[in-house]
């Protein structure tokens, strides 16, 4: 087939070009440092802080502080205003709507310039999978389906608006839109148990090749088809489907549960797509960790997380990061994000080339007691409970319990809702306390100094998790439910949705 053969050839070339930067990195980011300081150079923000061509990055990091979108939104106001020339030459192409935990809606600058990084990236990705395994079935040879937010967009300031998948709606490439699903229309439904029902529609029948989508949404998918169909497994449907792609969330947790209702395992492409850039790929198969995206029009730097809110903290250039420390992630790119903490933290996995691996969120984890638990560890021992009780999840958050009902130890509360429970709930319990006090020291203290009683998991009922994403108004898409909280809020909403 004529397709798939230019397919593969171009997968080649592209998996060259990514072997020979990211075999580079640091002239990689040298290269990408000096056209963000010339693009600064005409700009207000440049100009307010003194970015000119030929600066160092650590002159840089003297002039221009570590910022959230709080930091950031008097700028946007001006571009929302009218005024070019703010953040970024010109102005902006999009911008990509995102929800933020303190500061209500955000609007992210996407530029005529970034947008290769988020198109691109997603392309390469692709390709250079065919490259690695020579074929190019899972792209040409039947259909594939992007779960994702609406790409009808509104206008702010006069600059189209809307979430990031639906943005990229707009750039997939004719050969392969005329092999993706869902239709244009359904896409543009909002209610997602009513274009659920309409994606079910559209697919049954089709051979089916590629997935992407967030795992619980997907999970939803699956369930619904079958539901239909009366199928036992995705792949009595689907008999083709032979990639699942995803990012945002770690697939682990909720692998045993998709597996079940495929009916096998499907090879899958891990990726870490952002409204601010996208930041790394899965390049190879046989390797832990995402390549960094180091030749895309982003300059990184990295914090370590637990100093990120201190006084001065160190902003590490690649070359000085390590192995296995929490770092929050800082980019500057050619949208006009300067030194933007996206609120994401990452640990590198390899140095040559440099792989990573999401850990968290900033905003999300538990530090009532002074423990700092993070996203990664409760997801780590959530999957060895998992894999040791033959227990199946749908999904899962942890919030502290400081003032229990009826007095007692204050504890930290897992509310999990099961596909299938374990047989045994208190090997259950008992493996994720053991396996959260061996990850982190800080707890272990505080459980053997009888500061906190080790954890309890509260079960909830069929549907908890979906009730409470529908009555946020974050049911679907791109959505993703926090595993850590710092406090009650949205264990003690989800309790009422179980009772």
């Amino acid at each position: 087939m004529l397709k798939s053969l230019v397919v593969r050839l171009f997968a080649q070339q592209i998996a060259k070009g990514i072997a020979r930067w990211s075999s580079e990195p640091h002239a990689a980011q040298e290269r990408q440092f000096r056209g963000l300081m010339a693009g600064a150079a005409k700009t207000a923000f440049g100009r307010e802080h003194g970015l000119r061509p030929g600066m160092s990055p650590a002159e840089f990091r003297a002039a221009v502080p570590i910022r959230d979108y709080e930091a950031l939104r008097s700028y946007v106001d001006r571009i929302v205003g009218g005024e070019p020339d703010v953040l970024w030459p010109g102005r902006p192409a999009y911008f990509a709507k995102t929800s933020g935990t303190t500061s209500g809606v955000k609007y992210i600058p996407i530029s005529r310039q970034s947008i290769p990084n988020h198109i691109n990236t997603a392309r390469n990705a692709l390709f250079n999978r065919v490259a690695q395994v020579g074929d190019a079935g899972f792209l040409v040879g039947g259909k594939v389906i992007f779960l994702s937010g609406s790409p009808e967009l509104d206008e702010v300031g006069g600059i189209p608006t809307g979430r990031l998948s639906g943005i990229v709606n707009h750039h997939v490439p004719a050969w392969l839109r005329s092999n993706q699903l869902p239709s244009y229309a359904t896409n543009c439904m909002e209610d997602w148990e009513s274009k659920l029902e309409r994606i079910v529609g559209e697919t049954v029948g089709e051979d089916m090749r590629l997935i992407s989508g967030i795992p619980p949404w997907v999970q939803m998918y699956y369930e619904r088809l079958l539901e239909k169909t009366g199928k036992k497994t995705v792949l009595e449907v689907f008999p083709n489907l032979s990639l699942f792609v995803y990012g945002g969330v770690n697939f682990e947790p909720y692998r045993a549960n998709l597996e079940k209702l495929l009916g096998a395992k499907i090879p899958s492409l891990e990726t870490f797509p952002a409204s601010e850039g996208f930041v790394a790929f899965q390049d190879r198969m046989e390797h832990e960790g995402l390549l960094l995206n180091l030749d895309s029009g982003i300059f990184f730097e990295f914090v370590p997380a637990d100093r990120l809110h201190g006084p001065n903290p160190p902003r590490l250039s690649l070359a000085e990061v390590e192995l296995g420390v929490n770092y929050a992630l800082i980019i500057n790119n050619n949208a006009g994000l300067w030194g933007y903490d996206i609120g994401d933290t990452v640990e590198f996995v390899s140095l040559s080339p440099y792989r990573i691996r999401v850990t968290g969120r900033v905003k999300h984890f538990i530090s009532a007691f002074g423990e700092h638990v993070i996203g990664k560890e409760v997801e780590t021992a959530m999957l060895r409970a998992t894999e040791a009780t033959g227990a199946r999840l749908v999904e899962f958050t942890v919030a502290p319990q400081v003032n229990p009902p009826g007095g007692g130890q204050p504890y930290h509360e897992w509310l999990v809702e099961f596909d299938s429970p374990p047989a045994d709930p208190g090997r259950f319990a008992e493996i994720l306390d053991r396996t959260m006090q061996e990850q982190n020291i800080y707890y272990r203290d505080l459980i053997a100094g009888n500061i906190l009683r080790p954890l309890v998991v509260t079960v909830l009922k069929k549907d908890a998790f979906r009730s409470y994403m529908k009555s946020m108004g974050k049911l679907g898409g791109q959505n993703k439910v926090p595993r850590l909280s710092d406090n009650r809020k949205m264990a003690d909403e989800l309790l009422a949705f179980s009772e």
